[in-house]
């Protein structure tokens, strides 16, 4: 997608965010503590770890507390940018791993043309964080995502998959809206989006907590095609 249709593409459709940062704020750090194990989350950072040069340029789209992701890459040498919606999230990041920088801002501010430019980046890692997006939204945030990367950059990414579109779920203690798809549509969304997918796994997944149910999730490790 040319960057004047991105543009366009997201003026055409209704960026509603009402209530995801808040929940977020609200959950803080007791977003590690419902999901302590995070193999499949490890196991996508250490490819990057392995395919990137020293001193890579990574960002960390949906940082949330900035740990595992920020803070594996950034122990490995890597310049790491976390954005997230949740200033709450953002300020744990900040303490938690020092060495990187973060920022609160939206997806939608990075596009093409938008309001923010952090620059060009060696990979991306978008962990859950596509999920908080109505569907309609995800091939312009991951056309964004492709932007931000140089050419043959890495991306890798989780989703948790389900048939579902802006659905509101309890969320520990609090009501988020998520997205999913089954896994072949995942597939195809994210090749049509201009990514060669190398690694795929998977993972099914039970939280720590009672009001969260298992999950199947998936996780991609990916290539941008140029």
């Amino acid at each position: 997608m040319a960057n004047s249709d991105h543009g366009t593409a997201y003026e055409s459709i209704w960026l509603d965010r009402s209530g995801q940062a808040e929940a977020f704020d609200a959950i803080g750090d007791r977003y590690d503590e419902a999901f302590p194990h995070k193999d499949g989350q490890l196991f996508a950072g250490k490819w990057l770890i392995e395919q990137l040069p020293a001193r890579s340029r990574v960002l960390d789209l949906g940082c949330g507390t900035g740990v595992p992701t920020s803070r594996q890459l950034a122990d490995a040498g890597f310049e790491v940018v976390g954005i997230d919606l949740s200033g709450r999230m953002v300020e744990l990041a900040r303490g938690y791993v020092p060495t990187a920088m973060f920022h609160q801002m939206d997806i939608a501010d990075l596009r093409p043309g938008g309001p923010r430019d952090l620059g060009r980046f060696d990979a991306v890692a978008a962990f859950f964080s596509l999920l908080m997006l109505p569907r309609a939204e995800i091939p312009l945030a991951l056309a964004t995502i492709r932007h931000l990367l140089v050419p043959g950059g890495l991306f890798v990414l989780s989703m948790v998959e389900a048939d579902v579109d802006d659905f509101s779920i309890p969320f520990l203690g609090n009501t988020i809206r998520v997205s999913g798809f089954l896994r072949e549509d995942l597939l195809k969304v994210i090749e049509a989006a201009g990514f060669d997918v190398a690694e795929e796994s998977s993972y099914t997944y039970a939280p720590a907590v009672s009001d969260v149910p298992p999950e199947e999730q998936v996780f991609l490790c990916c290539r941008r095609a140029d």
